[in-house]
């Protein structure tokens, strides 16, 4: 975890557009939680360019501030970490295990960064680094019953020492991830960062993700596929025909503007010869 102290907050707040209040209050979490998923997308580019993701500090800052990137879990929420600290914030950072899209049966290690911000006698779970069906605002740690948020319905399910996230998609109650309330040592976030970015069978090593939220619902591009989610739950999807394409998205829906010609390869989905 950060050990030195970020840059002033004016560059954080200039990045996602945001002129409010800066006293450590629910609403002021929740305004800079929303405006953080909206602006800064979530994306795994590095890793398939074959870099490993730094978590330094001074790395962190040139990517997602300075170089207009964005970035996943290890990066976004730690970044969101600092930042709640410096406006007087009480916050620790935990580990989830991924569920979302995962069947009962797989088991899952500990990959997912997300915060515990305590304001006076209640906790909130912050996370601005999930992808593809994230919660756009903290969530009530401690209440099972459903929260609303400016997009899809959630709920937290305590298990003893164990939290699950649950988003409901119609009807239907559908895991995110499971939590373990116990605060890790800095190697833990060292460790699940490493195996994201490095081991062959890792999700972000094989496949191109990139999200991020909207006031009117949820852009996605999952390899070669860019889908629209609109608050409805509709969505349009289109294909990406070529790299060049893949630029011109990133750089159009995302603001991500990678060097000409930088190529990405998509183990999972190669490109055609």
């Amino acid at each position: 975890m950060m050990s030195d102290p970020m840059p002033d907050l004016d560059r954080y707040f200039a990045r996602i557009g945001y002129h409010g209040n800066r006293e450590p209050t629910l609403a002021t979490l929740r305004e800079v939680h929303q405006h953080h998923v909206q602006s800064i997308p979530f994306e795994n580019l590095d890793v398939l360019l074959g870099h490993r993701i730094d978590l330094t500090p001074a790395a962190i800052v040139q990517k997602i501030i300075t170089q207009q990137r964005g970035g996943y879990c290890f990066e976004q929420n730690t970044l969101l970490h600092e930042v709640l600290r410096q406006l007087g914030f009480e916050v620790t950072p935990l580990l989830a295990r991924v569920r979302w899209q995962v069947p009962v049966t797989v088991g899952t290690p500990l990959t997912h960064m997300v915060l515990t911000v305590r304001i006076g006698d209640q906790s909130w779970l912050a996370d601005v680094g999930f992808g593809g069906i994230g919660t756009p605002t903290p969530l009530l740690l401690g209440s099972p019953t459903e929260q609303a948020t400016t997009h899809e319905p959630r709920r937290l399910k305590s298990d003893g020492d164990r939290v699950t996230h649950q988003v409901r998609l119609g009807e239907t109650w559908q895991d995110v991830y499971q939590i373990n309330l116990h605060p890790p040592p800095p190697i833990d976030f060292e460790l699940g960062n490493w195996f994201s970015c490095t081991h062959p069978k890792a999700m972000f090593v094989n496949n191109l993700v990139v999200t991020r939220v909207e006031p009117t619902g949820r852009l996605t591009l999952f390899n070669h596929d860019f889908t629209r989610r609109k608050l409805d739950g509709s969505t349009v999807t289109s294909h990406v025909k070529s790299p060049a394409e893949l630029h011109e998205l990133l750089a159009d829906a995302f603001g991500l503007h990678l060097p000409i010609g930088t190529p990405i390869r998509i183990p999972a989905a190669p490109w055609p010869d």
